[in-house]
Formats: C-alpha cells, structure tokens, sequence
C-alpha cells in the first residue's frame, strides 16, 4: 500500500459554499497554527490544557491543509511524552508536559494517535515518519488492549494509581474502533501482523454493534447517536436508522447539533462530527447543512466559538475558541471536498475490518 501524497499546495478542498471561502480556510488554519506551541503541543488554546485526542484532531486539520511539517511536530510531541505503558495524561497545562493537571489515562484519547499517523502517513506517504512513529503507536494500542473486557468493550480508563475503571463508554468505544482499524492499517503497511489486534476490534464492533447494555447509558448525548456511524461501527441501513430516530431530539434547524438533551446549548464540535457521519454515509447534502448551520460561530480570526445557548440569553458560551472545534471543522470539510487521506481515514475503505468473533 502506498501513500496518498498530493502535494502540501492542494488546498482547494477546503472551499465549501456557505462555509468556507479559501481566505476564511486560510483563517482558521492560522488560528491552529497560532495555538500550536513551538515544541508542537496544540492546547485547546492558549493558557488552557492540551489533552491527547483534541491534541491529534487539531494536528489532522493541519495536514488536510497542506501544514505537514507542524502536524509532523503534533505527532513528535505525543512521542516524546508517551508514557512508559503507553499512555499519555488526559490534561497537560497549555501543553506543558511538566504540568499534568489530569493523571487519569483514558482509552480513547490513548488509541487516537494511530487514526492521526495513520492519516499523515496517507497524506504525506513518508515511510520514515511511520517507521518512527510506530513504537508510540504499538504501545499505545496494547495500552488500550489491556482494558478490554470479555464482553468486547474497552473500559474508560486507569486512575492515577493504576486502578482500572472497566465501564465503558459507547462514544469512546467507538472511537477506539475507528482508532483499532487503522493500526491495523500502519501494521499491515509494515507487514508485522497483529493478530490479536485484528480479533479485538472484531469483538469490539460486535459489541458496538449488538449490546448496548455493556456500555454505560450515556444517549442522552449527541455523540453516542452518531459515533458508531462516525467510527465505522455501524453502516448500511441500520446507520440510516440510527440517524433518522434521533434526528429531531438533537438537531436544532438553522444552529446545529445539540451537545446534550435537553439542555439548549449547539456545539461545533458536535455538529461537524455529525456531519462527518452523514458523509460516511453518503448524504453529502444533509451533511453540507449542518455545516452551513453552525457558521454563526464562526469568529473574526477564523476560529469557532465551541457553542451557543439558543434559549434564555442567547450567548456564546463557554467564551472560548478551541482548536479542536476548528480542527473538526477543517476536517469535515476536507471529506466533503474529497481530500484523498481524510476521506480514506474516515470512509474506512481502506481500513482492515479485523476478524469477527464466533460467540455472541
């Protein structure tokens, strides 16, 4: 398998009607830029905390525009404080790694570095880059392994101390699959086979897909609607399913995407990631919408505001401009425009499916 280099010049996939103009994308991938710290630690902004998947989202929006020299620099951060099991924190102060202010190891944010390298790689088709990166990967991934239960499910994360928390989240799950499958992919391009990995992400969408009563009840949040869909676990018509039952309770026409039920407050991040799920399912037009939707958040310099109470006040809030709801932005838009590593990482076409289990 080789790479989907285009070349760092390509950036006319993140022109969208009603969403961005090649100024206003050129804005927001700025804004990222501005927030990335020199050693390449992207924080939510600056003076706020990084935590390693909105760390890995941010870093993926700059390669979809082209910046693969300070995405390559996101991913040599993760490296250079992997810890020793293969974990990172779930908060670091403004990316400081000498500043941990959350000791907890979640799944979910461990297993996502393998989607962002899995992505640069298909950007960038550097070998040496996947050659270097894979032992933060392999330990990540066995890191995350190692809270499977019998059931399938990836538990939530260790303690500080240690302690195991083995409930498990439908959306971190989810996520975890997604991150599962392209391992396998960067496995497979080095030819080193894992075959316990590919065993895991089979019972682990087994799960996703038939129990929800090994996950924690969690649907009164958007992101449990759609991040099966997101992540590949769910597809064909019960995806279609999915989405059509739960479409009212969380999407506000006009503002976006819901964060949770029934408080009224859209989100960006949110909403992006929707719109991701309805491209992985092929309705590109529904998915334009919601973009276009959530443009009132959009903020002078480029960056998005992360949500919106649309009842009582009516305000921004939190009053804050996170690099990750510009990430997922960039990235959504990326799909919809066609970018070859985005819509590969994410369509999942090209991602090992791993190997179902015999049991239920």
């Amino acid at each position: 398998m080789t790479g989907l280099w285009r070349g760092p010049e390509r950036t006319e996939h993140l022109v969208l009607p009603g969403v961005l103009t090649s100024e206003e994308a050129a804005a927001t991938v700025a804004g990222i830029l501005a927030v990335q710290r020199e050693d390449g630690a992207i924080p939510w902004f600056r003076g706020h905390h990084l935590d390693p998947w909105d760390h890995t989202e941010a870093a993926m929006a700059l390669d979809a525009a082209g910046e693969h020299d300070a995405a390559a620099r996101a991913y040599a951060w993760l490296a250079a404080h992997q810890n020793a099991d293969g974990s990172w924190y779930a908060a670091y102060d403004d990316g400081d790694a000498e500043r941990v202010t959350d000791r907890g190891r979640e799944t979910n944010f461990c297993a996502y570095i393998a989607v962002g390298v899995w992505h640069h790689y298909l950007a960038t088709g550097d070998d040496a880059f996947i050659d270097r990166m894979w032992p933060a990967v392999y330990a990540a991934v066995e890191f995350v392994l190692g809270l499977q239960q019998p059931g399938g499910q990836i538990g939530w994360k260790r303690e500080e101390d240690g302690t195991a928390v083995n409930d498990a989240l439908l959306t971190g799950s989810s996520s975890i699959h997604q991150a599962l499958r392209c391992a396998l992919a960067i496995a497979e391009q080095r030819e080193e086979p894992q075959p316990d990995w590919e065993l895991a992400v089979g019972a682990l969408r087994h799960a996703i897909q038939r129990h929800p009563e090994r996950f924690l009840d969690k649907n009164r949040y958007s992101m449990d609607w759609y991040y099966p869909i997101l992540a590949g676990a769910v597809t064909g018509p019960e995806a279609k399913a999915r989405i059509e039952a739960d479409w009212d309770r969380f999407v506000v026409p006009g503002l976006g995407v819901r964060c949770i039920v029934p408080n009224p407050w859209v989100t960006g991040g949110e909403s992006c990631e929707l719109a991701l799920a309805l491209w992985v399912m092929g309705e590109s037009d529904r998915a334009l919408e919601i973009l276009q939707s959530i443009q009132h958040l959009r903020a002078p310099d480029g960056m998005y505001w992360t949500g919106y109470v649309f009842e009582g006040d009516r305000a921004i809030w939190p009053e804050e401009l996170t690099s990750w709801t510009a990430g997922s932005l960039l990235l959504a838009v990326a799909a919809l425009g066609g970018d070859e590593a985005t819509t590969a990482v994410f369509g999942g076409e090209r991602l090992p499916l791993g190997l179902d289990p015999d049991c239920c």
